[in-house]
């Protein structure tokens, strides 16, 4: 079993940033995925940004340029760094982890952009 523990989230003004953490623990032997969706109120759950073993890392296209994931593989971490937010990024962010063979995913973090 896996578990993810996100953390950052907040309040923060239009233009300012934020950094979200996800730390995985338990029976990880090796990650496919690490990365990061969203869910804003009365819309469907979306990808940001991931981390996929030997392939590009993906970003939604709304995110490229100001967000960016990175993994720290020592840790089995893995961060976004969100710049230049903006009211549309609202929503509550989640981790995600494949190990494989199964999805594992965080509690949520809620992040609100908003003056």
């Amino acid at each position: 079993q896996v578990q993810l523990v996100e953390s950052g989230g907040g309040l923060v003004q239009p233009g300012g940033s934020l950094r979200l953490s996800c730390d995985a623990s338990g029976s990880i032997f090796s990650i496919n995925v690490m990365g990061w969706y969203r869910q804003a109120p009365g819309k469907q759950r979306e990808l940001v940004a991931a981390i996929r073993s030997g392939r590009p890392t993906q970003y939604a296209e709304s995110v490229k340029g100001r967000f960016t994931v990175s993994r720290d593989g020592a840790k089995n971490t893995v961060y976004l760094q969100m710049n230049s937010l903006k009211p549309e990024d609202t929503a509550i962010y989640y981790c995600k982890v494949n190990d494989w063979t199964k999805d594992y995913w965080g509690q949520g973090t809620q992040v609100t952009v908003s003056s």
